[in-house]
């Protein structure tokens, strides 16, 4: 069976909360551009939507980071 380290997931969560959170900035940035209202409001919630995933990446990188560190200094 294949397993993932606490380091290796740091580090995935961080690049998925990476590319999540630069999406996220993407559509934020680019709503000035859109004039009709029924878009823009969709557009905000695609926006938050990916900023939602980025904070998820960021929140399971802190919890491995966690992980990873008791686990050291119990041993």
């Amino acid at each position: 069976m294949f397993r993932i380290s606490a380091k290796l997931s740091m580090l995935m969560s961080a690049a998925f909360a990476a590319v999540c959170l630069g999406v996220a900035l993407k559509g934020f940035f680019s709503l000035g551009e859109i004039s009709d209202p029924q878009q823009l409001s969709d557009a905000k919630g695609f926006a938050w939507f990916w900023t939602f995933l980025g904070g998820i990446g960021v929140l399971f990188g802190v919890l491995s980071h966690w992980l990873h560190r008791t686990a050291r200094e119990d041993e």
